[in-house]
């Protein structure tokens, strides 16, 4: 299933770029659904690409009651992503922690001029894949793949757009 979501920022596309990439553990406080964002790795090569690795923990919002019927595998995820600042683009792949390869996503994140600014237009895949979801009956992949998709797309394009709101917060819109 596609991911796709824009954001439109009133600030430089360079510094909204580098503030991305450089300050993500930041972004954190201005993310209702996220508790935590750390840099577990960076790399950073001559040529200007740097190659991060991030671990995410969501779950800011979720009700007491319900996080008794969550494990905090669940809310956790890993980003790898490759960035470029030569053609302002980040190629990203997701490592959800809960179900080992049975959610794959991955995509590439364009920084834009834009008038006024700069407009970050994020382009992805989401794939499901439910053999690989313990207790799903086979008579049921498609079913619950398609649900899982669905949800999850829903829920990583509103994220998606909320992590470069925050930019926009971090940096002062104007």
């Amino acid at each position: 299933m596609e991911i796709k979501a824009d954001v439109t920022l009133p600030h430089e596309r360079e510094l909204v770029f580098v503030t991305y990439r450089d300050r993500m553990d930041e972004l954190s406080n201005h993310l209702p659904n996220i508790r935590s964002i750390r840099v577990k790795d960076r790399k950073e090569r001559a040529d200007g690409t740097v190659e991060l690795v991030n671990e995410w923990i969501g779950g800011g919002d979720i009700p007491a009651v319900a996080r008794s019927f969550i494990n905090e595998t669940m809310l956790k995820w890993t980003d790898y992503a490759t960035w470029r600042s030569s053609s302002f683009t980040v190629d990203w792949y997701t490592d959800v922690h809960a179900f080992p390869g049975a959610i794959e996503s991955r995509g590439m994140n364009r920084y834009l001029l834009a008038p006024g600014g700069m407009k970050l237009e994020i382009r992805g895949q989401l794939r499901c894949d439910p053999t690989k979801i313990p207790g799903v009956p086979r008579l049921l992949h498609g079913t619950v793949a398609a649900a899982v998709e669905r949800v999850l797309v829903g829920s990583v394009q509103t994220n998606l757009v909320a992590v470069g709101k925050s930019v926009g917060k971090l940096l002062g819109n104007r």
